[in-house]
């Protein structure tokens, strides 16, 4: 069925919303709050035009797109007679519960319950659900709109049918699906990003570089490649049995951390959390972090452009 709920008009829900308009689909934009639907309308209108600006879609598309989106803080009003709903709220347990509660009320028992969560596992979300198996995970990556990955999560109550027909709704809206065969915690891209992570704070915290140019390694070198061909191709690239010989020499060396460091725990105690407060690894202000982001989006779209090719 070309229509869908998304219960969320955050930073996330509105680029979903965005994505699956886009395409053709006729989508319900749910959030508590009338200001949440508005600031996600001016940001959805916003993208859209700088999507007609850089060619990534048609002047005729976006003004259908618009037309494919509604607005409402009627739950019950946006779950009718769609095919998919789409769970993007906070990250509270107890809030998800219930509004899967307030969904299987409402929908047909074939409808899908997709949730966006990165934090909770499957089995936990769908624990008080009366069809546990038409549950699944669609993590999608911020911003939504534009990264092309997708993760589909299953668990041993998830129909084969269920992953199958959410894999063909993802690849509808030109994403890149993966589907976990099993749950594991962080899933795959998060897992990742914490490994990086880890070593990233260990080198800043031992001064082996700066911020910058840490950065700077990453965007100009591994995630260079990266974009492309992923870790393991570039491995096949570069020659297993080198690697070897490489990693085993310094895989005993990595950090093994396992908490996060103390310099992550003080900036936070301290407000310093990014782009939201004006300060985290990095100083900014209101009009830079406007343009950053332009930049960003921008920047993401010229690559995507250029991996569609």
């Amino acid at each position: 069925m070309k229509r869908i709920a998304v219960l969320g008009a955050g930073v996330m829900g509105h680029g979903i919303a965005q994505l699956y308009a886009q395409e053709g689909y006729d989508v319900r934009l749910y959030d508590v709050a009338e200001q949440g639907l508005e600031k996600a309308k001016e940001l959805i209108e916003n993208s859209m035009a700088l999507f007609v600006r850089e060619g990534l879609i048609t002047q005729e598309t976006r003004e259908q797109a618009l037309r494919n989106l509604s607005y409402t803080t009627s739950l019950a009003e946006a779950v009718t007679d769609v095919g998919m709903v789409i769970e993007v709220v906070p990250e509270v347990i107890e809030l998800k519960w219930d509004i899967f509660r307030q969904i299987e009320e409402i929908v047909e028992k074939e409808v899908i319950i997709a949730s966006n969560t990165s934090a909770f596992p499957l089995s936990t979300l769908r624990q008080h659900a009366q069809h546990p198996e038409r549950f699944v995970i669609t993590h999608f990556f911020n911003p939504a709109q534009l990264v092309p990955l997708v993760e589909i999560i299953q668990d041993a109550k998830t129909a084969s049918t269920v992953v199958e027909a959410t894999k063909q709704y993802i690849e509808s809206i030109k994403k890149s699906p993966i589907v976990l065969q099993k749950e594991v915690p962080g899933f795959v891209a998060n897992r990742l990003q914490a490994a990086v992570a880890r070593e990233v704070y260990w080198l800043l915290e031992n001064g082996v570089a700066s911020p910058e140019d840490i950065d700077t390694a990453m965007k100009d070198g591994l995630g260079f490649r990266w974009a492309f061909i992923g870790p393991l191709k570039t491995n096949d690239f570069g020659g297993l049995d080198t690697l070897k010989r490489v990693f085993d020499h310094l895989f005993p060396l990595l950090s093994n951390a396992d908490s996060t460091p103390s310099f992550l725990g003080k900036l936070v105690e301290e407000g310093k959390l990014g782009v939201k407060t004006g300060e985290g690894f990095y100083s900014y202000d209101d009009q830079s972090v406007q343009q950053q982001i332009q930049e960003r989006d921008e920047n993401f779209i010229r690559l995507l452009k250029q991996r569609n090719q």
